[in-house]
């Protein structure tokens, strides 16, 4: 089941989650060529706990940093190392507080210096996705209809959505019911509720869905075909008056 948070959780949510995007903004802003992952994960750790905020990740299920960094054919869940970010590149940041004892999620690509047409047309796609999703994240409409969005926006510009791995509930821990695919058929799954707060998180491949998991670290996830993966992620509380994105910086409220 579903947890259903109350006007009061939301509101402390909403608060963590501005606290997230700015910090992850703040990650983008410094993000360039030549820095390592330990260095992203080092500036995130140290921006959100100058802010009373905790890194959600850190030791989830043993996740040993606080920020995952996956670049290019990496999906998710990449643990930051001393790995040198080159020209080119394309970086997953997904990032997770803790405050007020509640949590929220959020995640963006985005190219490191000067990137190819098509690694920014599926950066492109993969936002579009998520936008044209969000409107639909309101009582009454199921979790189907998100998927839908998504995959029906992105299939037929020749991209593929992971299956495997899916978006969830969020709050009181990193990942909670229902789950949300970014596939799916209108009217089906999860009816919606005023009081969910949903991590919706489109993960879009420029080849096939299938991926392959690390086996040494355990985490990392990567495109079974080599391909480029692009991920975006943000947490939506759904409200009687609709859908409201918590993970926004507070000035562009």
């Amino acid at each position: 089941m579903s947890l259903i948070k109350t006007v009061e959780e939301i509101q402390h949510m909403r608060e963590g989650g501005a606290l997230l995007a700015e910090a992850l903004y703040a990650l983008i802003a410094i993000t360039r060529p030549g820095m390592t992952t330990n260095e992203l994960d080092t500036f995130f750790a140290d921006y959100i706990h100058r802010r009373g905020a905790k890194a959600s990740f850190l030791g989830y299920h043993g996740y040993p940093k606080s920020i995952c960094t996956s670049i290019n054919n990496e999906v998710v869940h990449a643990i930051p190392s001393d790995r040198v970010l080159q020209e080119g590149d394309i970086i997953g940041l997904d990032c997770g507080v803790r405050y007020h004892g509640l949590c929220t999620d959020m995640a963006r690509t985005i190219g490191i210096g000067k990137i190819t047409p098509e690694a920014q047309r599926l950066i492109d796609a993969t936002d579009e996705s998520l936008q044209r999703a969000i409107p639909l994240i309101r009582v009454g409409n199921h979790i189907g209809d998100i998927g839908h969005a998504i995959q029906s926006f992105v299939e037929p510009l020749g991209y593929s959505v992971v299956r495997v791995l899916v978006g969830h509930g969020v709050g009181e821990s990193v990942h909670e019911d229902p789950q949300v695919p970014n596939y799916g058929k209108k009217g089906t799954g999860v009816r919606l509720e005023a009081g969910m707060v949903l991590a919706v998180e489109p993960m879009v491949n420029c080849g096939g869905p299938e991926v392959e998991f690390d086996e040494q670290d355990g985490w990392t996830v990567r495109t079974a075909d080599g391909s480029l993966s692009a991920h975006v992620e943000d947490t939506i509380a759904i409200t009687t008056d609709g859908p409201v994105v918590l993970t926004r910086p507070t000035q562009q409220r």
